[in-house]
């Protein structure tokens, strides 16, 4: 059996660069497409055989890192490479810290996304070479990226779904829970995210969406 990929980016052209990148290896490499956040998770959700995720930060349905703050809730275990235009050290060392197993940027060689597909299907974590990563400018954010490395899969997997607008009930009803159990996960992320309520909790998320890669951080 070869290698299951998902190519998740919402420029079918840009797939078509990821996909030769990925033809190196095997011919029965299976790859799947995903033009929106939605799409992803429903392939992952389908095959819990996938080796791989290549997820663009800016896609439709994604609010930037939180959509790989939401993915990795979803299947904690598979490893997720950020490919994205934005570049610079924090957006890496960001998506690194909240649990991108390697980071592409869409500029890159396409010798060098094959040598960070196979860097983390060997076990490794990868990062461009020729960027010094140094450390987070912004207390705030790396007080909330610890706080999100404290919940747990299920608790981020409810966070991000609360950033969906679902409620209590429909998130209890995707994750085939009581609504009790939802309720304790939620009080849990209230309470190690520091906050009162669950739109302080969204909010404290959206920190780390689109809008901050938009101003170059």
């Amino acid at each position: 059996m070869g290698y299951r990929f998902v190519v998740a980016d919402d420029h079918p052209l840009f797939r078509g660069a990821l996909q030769q990148a990925l033809a190196g290896f095997g011919a029965d490499c299976t790859i799947l497409e995903a033009g929106d956040f939605d799409s992803v998770k429903a392939l992952i959700a389908k095959d819990p055989e996938i080796d791989l995720v290549l997820l663009d930060l800016a896609m439709p349905g994604a609010s930037g890192l939180s959509g790989l703050v939401a993915l990795r809730g979803f299947s904690p275990a598979m490893p997720i490479v950020v490919v994205t235009a934005y570049d610079d050290p924090q957006t890496i060392r960001r998506a690194l810290e909240l649990g991108a197993s390697g980071f592409i940027s869409k500029s890159a060689r396409m010798e060098e996304m094959r040598r960070a597909v196979k860097t983390v299907l060997d076990g490794g974590i990868y990062t461009p070479e020729e960027i010094e990563l140094g450390e987070e400018g912004d207390p705030e954010i790396s007080d909330l990226i610890s706080r999100l490395q404290t919940l747990t899969p299920q608790q981020t997997r409810v966070l991000a779904m609360l950033a969906e607008g679902l409620l209590n009930k429909q998130i209890a009803y995707e994750l085939s829970v009581s609504e009790a159990t939802i309720k304790a996960h939620v009080s849990a992320i209230l309470q190690k995210l520091g906050v009162d309520s669950r739109t302080q909790a969204v909010i404290l998320l959206s920190r780390i969406g689109t809008d901050p890669l938009s101003e170059g951080v």
